[in-house]
């Protein structure tokens, strides 16, 4: 029998049957490795990426040990943000789809305390959330964590990052010791090493190393000096015109100043960090992953966890300090035997960062010859999208099928313009063909959706 196959595991009939349909037909290699001793009920430390499949890793080995007739929350699993939370919640509830009536509820910062509190009244199974707000209803009293057999720190190391580790301590504080802990890193630095001693008993180990195929991935480093470097960024983006692409500074500050100086050059940009407030942040998302704009510039801790589906290009405008990061960053491109692009941009002080990455990756970088670029043309990328903000979304009742109703009902825009729909709490965002966004938003200004008026605003 095939060892990467789902049925040589102890898993019920429904559950392969589920996985099936959801076209999971064999483990990826961080399940392959971590769900029998996950099924083993043994405590796990895990070393993978985003993208590897460990959510159904720890997500069917949770759903195995549920009992769902027991309505008292029995599993909970900690992400550093809401996008990962909501990610994370997501995906169990596909894999759930074998069992009846399991409920699971997220509990995050930047969305209203009451309605979190009212759900927690009815009751729950699962919890999945980000620490400060699990932290803020253990104070409330409004959450109890008596019954919980199973806890679940997803990528870990960005919550360390972010200064979680005292809040994670105290949520654990309040579950009992006998349980299941599974740890999920994408790195494994001295602080998830103590972490992890302190929180988990004879823990498995399993590492996967992010090895990326030559023929998916195509690398090139660009010798660049401080004068010419943006110069060089726009000849490569007009060069290789990619739909999407992320572009990697070390800094805040420096994510900000090169989504200005591209946009100055036409190009549709982005920034994304950590001084962007949560709005913003989904805001940015959505744009990028539903194709309204096509760069996002952004710092290695804001984009952790980021996980756009079939990303062209990854930029290190500026090289990581750590070989590792590297290949964790064009690791985001090129997924699924899909062919990618990672172009690096470096100094002649930074020499030895590239030295490093040879060492690390086992493999001789190609160079490329600034010299044979290009000119740029200087009208940047446009996307194909424009994306259009309803002021109603979950709360009002309002589904994607509302929004695509009322944009191409009685004679109005055809379906093949109308993108990506994202229904939020709050609001609502929908991607629109640029070439037809201004019918599109009159359309939805003046009209109605399921009988009411929405305000409409332009985001992008």
């Amino acid at each position: 029998m095939d060892t990467t196959d789902f049925s040589k595991l102890d898993l019920s009939e429904a559950m392969l049957q589920n996985l099936d349909s959801l076209g999971y037909t064999t483990m990826t290699p961080i399940q392959a490795q971590s769900l029998p001793p996950i099924l083993h009920n043994r405590d796990v430390i895990a070393k993978a990426k985003t993208g590897s499949g460990k959510t159904a890793a720890f997500g069917i080995g949770m759903l195995m040990k549920l009992n769902v007739k027991r309505f008292r929350i029995q599993e909970i699993v900690l992400c550093p943000t809401r996008e990962l939370a909501d990610q994370v919640a997501m995906e169990l509830r596909r894999l759930a789809r074998f069992k009846h009536n399991i409920k699971i509820l997220t509990l995050c910062g930047g969305m209203p305390f009451g309605p979190q509190r009212g759900s927690l009244e009815h009751g729950a199974h699962i919890i999945v959330g980000t620490p400060g707000r699990i932290q803020d209803h253990l104070g409330k009293g409004t959450l109890v964590l008596d019954d919980v057999h199973t806890l679940v720190l997803d990528e870990a190391d960005r919550m360390l990052d972010m200064g979680f580790s005292e809040s994670i301590l105290k949520i654990i504080s309040n579950i009992p010791k006998e349980r299941q802990t599974l740890l999920f890193s994408a790195t494994y630095p001295d602080e998830i090493a103590k972490m992890s001693r302190s929180v988990q008993k004879d823990a498995v180990t399993v590492s996967i190393e992010a090895v990326h195929s030559e023929n998916t991935i195509t690398q090139r480093f660009y010798k660049v000096s401080r004068d010419n470097k943006v110069d060089i960024l726009e000849q490569l983006l007009n060069m290789h015109q990619p739909e999407s692409t992320v572009i990697f500074c070390n800094t805040k500050i420096a994510c900000d100043d090169l989504a200005d100086d591209l946009a100055d050059r036409h190009f549709h940009a982005f920034a994304l960090h950590g001084d962007l407030d949560q709005k913003e942040r989904t805001e940015v998302l959505t744009l990028f992953s539903n194709g309204s704009t096509s760069v996002l510039v952004a710092t290695d801790v804001a984009a952790r966890g980021l996980d756009i589906k079939d990303l062209k290009a990854v930029v290190n405008y500026d090289l990581p300090h750590d070989p590792e990061i590297y290949v964790h960053r064009i690791g985001r491109t090129g997924r699924a035997g899909k062919e990618g692009l990672a172009l690096s941009l470096y100094s002649s002080k930074e020499a030895s960062k590239v030295n490093a990455i040879e060492s690390y990756t086992k493999t001789s970088v190609e160079y490329g010859d600034i010299n044979s670029l290009p000119a740029a043309k200087g009208n940047g990328l446009q996307p194909r999208y424009s994306t259009l903000a309803i002021d109603g979304g979950k709360k009002s009742k309002l589904r994607p099928g509302d929004i695509l109703g009322a944009l191409t009902g009685d004679a109005g825009i055809e379906g093949k313009y109308i993108g990506k729909i994202n229904v939020f709490d709050m609001v609502t965002y929908v991607a629109v063909d640029r070439s037809v966004v201004k019918s599109a938003f009159v359309r939805l200004r003046n009209g109605k959706i399921k009988g009411r008026n929405f305000r409409v605003r332009k985001v992008d």
